[in-house]
Order: structure tokens, then C-alpha cells, then sequence
């Protein structure tokens, strides 16, 4: 097989895209180690795997020193916040991983002599003056609003990692990653897709910030995993953009929402947080050219399964917080 013989680190494993990676890797004969502090990673997501002969979990912080045993291929460093909710709870920990984190595992990628993969974000370009993004645009970012601490450490963590590649010679890829969705998304992290269908669930009136004139772009999680694949087994450093380029106003998406669910919610507004991006849309022209790359999975497909998933979660995940506390 492909991976036969070779092992690969995963940080975040347990979270949504770390534990599809995983799976991914599992597939692919590699031997993988999942490691995950929990913060924000469901160990339910790695669960199916725990027998597997070539795959272990290390619950453990990349904040602090990172050690693993023998050699060592490929870093996949995904440990991170990911959602609004999580910049406002645990504010220190999000900067924590994008740099002291981003550090440790550099740093263990160059005693391995192994490629490390980072996972930047869409994020770092801000409230974008450009528009679509594309990786040669420097970002709109305000480094003290209450987003700046997801922001800045993404940021750094791409300049540590390009100075890692330039002065130490080491194999280093980055992923900027646009809006994602599909099983395994936490129902209620405050983002627009999985909080849009845990209030259809519930029975609520579906949240729009703003006037709902904003828009994102919905990359099905298979898609995403695909380009991440493509772009670590590449030879290319710099930084490079997955998502999905089809673009919808926050407004429409909400009553896409409603359709699929065949609810009869209505949507309320409520005020836009600080500096909430106005527009999102990956230029992916580099990820065509470089990786072959471009997203296959339809919104409307996607959704579909990303739902099913949702409906037959237990009942009482509908009305907790990431944190496990109960909704008011």
C-alpha cells in the first residue's frame, strides 16, 4: 500500500478534520498517531479506530514539548481552536497552540527529518479589501479585536513555519482553510452551518448576524481532506488555498437551511460581532494548477449527508455547548 511502512503524526486528531485524516491515513497504510488534548476534540471521533493495529492516540497538549518514539514521516499539525466560540472561551490557549505549539512540532519535524503540514486558515486574510482571496493577498486583520487571537496565531504560525523552511532547510506545506463542513462538525461551536441545524433541530428560530448580506463559501469535508492529501505529497512550501469557491450570502444560506430541514423557523437578526468578515471566497487557481485540485462534492449533497449526521446525534447533544453546559 502506499503508506506501508510509514508513519505520520496527527495534532487536533480528534477534532473534525483530524480525526477524517486519520481515517484517510488508515486507508492509505500508514501508521498514525492521533494526538489530541481534548479541549475541543470529541475522542467519539477516533473510536472506530482504536483497534486498528497501526493506529495509537496520545492524549497530550503540543503546547508543551512533543516526543514520539522512532521515526517519523509526516506532521499533520491541526491542533486548534477553530470556532468563534472557542477565540472568546479559551482566548490564551488558541494563541498558545498557533505558536508554542507551531514551535514544538517544527522543531520535532526537523529532528525527524520529516514534512510537516500546518493548518493555516482563510482566516488570516481578515475582513478581506480583496476579493476572491487569493494567497498573495496580506490580510485585513485587526490583531487586538476579539478575533485577532485566532488570527495573529495563524499568522505567526505561517511565519514560523516559513522560517523554519528557509533557514533549516525543513519540508514544510501550508493549508489555508476555507469554510468546511460534513459529519463530525460540533453541533453548537458557532459557526454558521452546524448552528443553523442545531436551531432547525431544536426547533428555533434560525440567528442571522447582521443583515445576512455577508457570504461564505461550503467546502464538503471530503474535498478539503483530498486537496490537504495532494498539497503535502507536492513540492510546493508556500502557502496554498483549499475550499470551495461557490459563494452564498449568509441570508440565502439560512433559508437553504430551512429547506433541507422542512422546518417552519423564521430567521431573526441579531448584530454583527466585530470585525466579522463581510465577504469569503477562495481563489483556488494555484490548488488547479499545483495539486490538480478542485471540489467535486455539490452544497446540496453535501448538506444532505452533513444532516443526516446531525438528526441521529442523541438527543441531548442538541442542547449542550462545546463545553458540555446546558443551553438557558
Amino acid at each position: 500500500m502506499e503508506g506501508k511502512g510509514k508513519k505520520v503524526l496527527i495534532t487536533g486528531g480528534a477534532g473534525f478534520l483530524g480525526s477524517h485524516l486519520s481515517d484517510l491515513f488508515i486507508s492509505k497504510g500508514y501508521k498514525v498517531i492521533a494526538m489530541d488534548n481534548l479541549i475541543t476534540g470529541d475522542i467519539s471521533n477516533l473510536e472506530h479506530l482504536f483497534k486498528h493495529p497501526d493506529f495509537e492516540f496520545y492524549h497530550h497538549d503540543v503546547s508543551k514539548f512533543v516526543q514520539v518514539q522512532g521515526e517519523l514521516h509526516y506532521i499533520l499539525h491541526f491542533a486548534s481552536p477553530a470556532s468563534p466560540i472557542d477565540y472568546l472561551k479559551i482566548p490564551i490557549q488558541t494563541l498558545k497552540v498557533g505558536s508554542l505549539g507551531t514551535h514544538n512540532l517544527l522543531g520535532l519535524a526537523l529532528a525527524k527529518k520529516a514534512r510537516i503540514l500546518v493548518a493555516s486558515t482563510s482566516e488570516i486574510y481578515g475582513d478581506p479589501l480583496v476579493h476572491p482571496q487569493s494567497e498573495d493577498y496580506w490580510g485585513n486583520v485587526n490583531p487586538i479585536g476579539p478575533r485577532g487571537v485566532y488570527d495573529e496565531a495563524k499568522r505567526f504560525q505561517e511565519a514560523m513555519t516559513m522560517a523554519y523552511h528557509r533557514y533549516h532547510d525543513l519540508e514544510t506545506r501550508i493549508v489555508r482553510i476555507f469554510n468546511t463542513y460534513g459529519p463530525r462538525m460540533r453541533l453548537n461551536d458557532g459557526r454558521a452551518l452546524p448552528a443553523f441545524i442545531g436551531q432547525a433541530l431544536r426547533g428555533e428560530d434560525i440567528t442571522v448576524f447582521g443583515d445576512g448580506s455577508q457570504t461564505r463559501s461550503f467546502c464538503y469535508v471530503a474535498d478539503l481532506i483530498e486537496g490537504i492529501y495532494r498539497l503535502l505529497m507536492s513540492d510546493y512550501a508556500e502557502p496554498v488555498n483549499i475550499g470551495n469557491p461557490q459563494e452564498i450570502t449568509i441570508k440565502d444560506f439560512a433559508e437553504e437551511i430551512i429547506k433541507l430541514t422542512g422546518t417552519q423557523q423564521k430567521i431573526v437578526y441579531k448584530p454583527l460581532p466585530a470585525d466579522d468578515p463581510k465577504q469569503r471566497q477562495p481563489d483556488i487557481t494555484l490548488a488547479k494548477k499545483l495539486l490538480n485540485w478542485e471540489p467535486k462534492i455539490s452544497r446540496v449533497e453535501g448538506l444532505k449527508v452533513t444532516y443526516e449526521y446531525f438528526k441521529n446525534l442523541p438527543q441531548e447533544e442538541l442542547f449542550k455547548d462545546p463545553y458540555g453546559k446546558k443551553f438557558n
